[in-house]
């Protein structure tokens, strides 16, 4: 370590020892500080990068850590990513433990990389110790054998355990999901013995506004919320006020079950039990929604004929971003061989007038069953069907089909008599031709419309994602129907 580098480093020493002085500062003053409600605008949330780079160089720690106290932990985050990569390891030291802690857990995991790198081991323990462990559980997915291994290593033996605990779970269960830092109390403690014990553990916990009833063997017997203790008799035992009709998740369950529960119910935590009703966690609403954005991406990324891939765009490489697309580009550009076969076999017979039709009718045709499997998917993950719903989906698929066609197809009809015959003047637009594409147009939709609705739910009844099965999959099958009805019909009505 250099002169300067050991400077700093006293500094921010002092910065550090200073702060912790003031957390200690009377409590009289504090409380008076609590009357004034602080509001932050979007415009206060607007941090001058260039004056706050200014400010670190010109070792100004105390002015940087009041400029960014008050920001939310997402916001000093994404300005880590702005900030030039020589002074992400100084600000992180500058800011106060607990909120760099905070801030960490909002990082991408390229720079949460980054910084664990340049930690010693005495900084890591010390970060370590502020996450949460869930937080950490995180983390440790998103990182190689020897950082996961450094971070094991420099946590404490209790943190060891209960993160080697968590990481033997499956990463899409809610044993994965959960945290093990909860308030648990009996059912034998009056309303005062627990206000008491929750003062006394909760600044470990990560959330106290519900806490969980256990009997002696940690079974799961009921909850109470901070609002039912504070409105309760000091003297009332908890067994006469907690409710018991408890909602639970297992440690097995899915996690996107496991979100579905909270959008549904509305929870702030969710209790998580094992095979025999033992509580083993919680999941709190913040990793809920994490699991229903993450699979929104996945989602929509599927529907677009995309493989699924945990990094961001921009740093995705150009080769990752063409793994995950080629092969599905070669999937649906096999599976259109067969819209090219049923082209190639028909094309002899027919007018060709008709071709002129095909790219109206294979459009229609593909945005009609890409309608309904967006649908039906989004009802599936909303868990508002299941697969037992079949009949009564296809049922109402084929009402909206029919009227659905029965306007397409009359439009088409005009449209071709109109636009190709009267205003084009194509001599070969004749009355059979229009008839044959209104027919084609109309039954056209009805069948996409059930195919759209029939293949996500084939999907979910084996076991594959609905997302798979939506605008490119739905558009080539569509395509391939939609051509062979169309050179039926047509052969049909030309008498072929």
């Amino acid at each position: 370590m250099n002169e300067n580098e050991r400077d700093l480093n006293e500094e921010l020493e002092e910065l550090f020892i200073s702060d912790e002085l003031g957390d200690n500062a009377d409590t009289e003053t504090e409380a008076d500080g609590l009357e004034e409600e602080i509001m932050i605008s979007a415009e206060e949330r607007e941090i001058d990068l260039d004056a706050l780079t200014e400010l670190i160089a010109a070792r100004k720690y105390v002015d940087v850590r009041e400029m960014l106290e008050p920001l939310p932990p997402i916001d000093i985050a994404e300005l880590f990513c702005e900030l030039d990569a020589r002074y992400r390891a100084m600000l992180f030291r500058i800011l106060p433990k607990e909120q760099a802690a905070d801030v960490f857990v909002e990082m991408d995991s390229d720079l949460q990389r980054a910084l664990i790198d340049g930690f010693s081991d005495s900084e890591l323990s010390g970060y370590l110790e502020e996450l949460y462990l869930d937080d950490t559980a995180d983390i440790i997915e998103e990182m190689p054998a020897a950082v996961v291994k450094r971070i094991i290593r420099n946590s404490t033996p209790e943190n060891r355990v209960a993160l080697n605990r968590l990481l033997k779970f499956d990463s899409n269960t809610a044993g994965a999901l959960m945290t093990t830092e909860y308030v648990r109390l009996s059912p034998e403690m009056t309303v005062g013995e627990a206000l008491k014990h929750i003062k006394r553990v909760a600044i470990d916990k990560e959330t106290i506004y519900t806490c969980y009833v256990t009997d002696k063997k940690r079974h799961l017997v009921g909850i109470v919320t901070a609002r039912s203790l504070l409105i309760s008799d000091s003297e009332t035992p908890l067994s006469e006020i907690m409710e018991e009709n408890v909602i639970f998740a297992k440690t097995g369950d899915d996690k996107e079950e496991v979100a579905l529960l909270f959008d549904r119910y509305g929870f702030i935590a969710l209790p998580v039990v094992d095979s025999e009703t033992r509580l083993v966690g919680i999941v709190t609403v913040d990793d809920a929604i994490d699991v229903m954005r993450e699979e929104t991406e996945e989602d929509f990324a599927k529907m677009a004929g995309i493989t699924p891939s945990d990094s961001t765009y921009i740093r995705s490489s150009v080769f990752s971003i063409f793994k995950s697309r080629i092969p599905w580009l070669l999937l649906l550009m096999v599976s259109a061989t067969f819209s090219s076969t049923i082209l190639g076999r028909f094309e002899a017979l027919l007018p060709a007038v008709l071709l002129l039709f095909v790219p109206m009718l294979m459009d229609t045709g593909g945005n009609s069953g890409g309608q309904t499997s967006v649908t039906v998917i989004r009802a599936l993950s909303l868990g508002e069907i299941e697969p037992r719903d079949v009949l009564t989906i296809l049922w109402k698929e084929l009402r909206v089909g029919l009227l659905s066609g029965a306007a397409l197809g009359a439009v088409a009809f005009l449209k071709v008599l109109l636009v190709d015959y009267l205003l084009m003047q194509n001599p070969e637009v004749t009355l059979f031709v229009a008839l044959a594409v209104a027919l084609s147009l109309a039954l056209t939709i009805v069948i996409s419309k059930i195919i759209g609705a029939c293949l996500p739910l084939l999907a979910r009844r084996i076991g594959f994602d609905p997302a798979v099965m939506a605008s490119p999959f739905i558009t080539t099958v569509v395509d391939a129907a939609s051509l062979l009805l169309y050179f039926v019909i047509a052969a049909y009505v030309f008498g072929l």
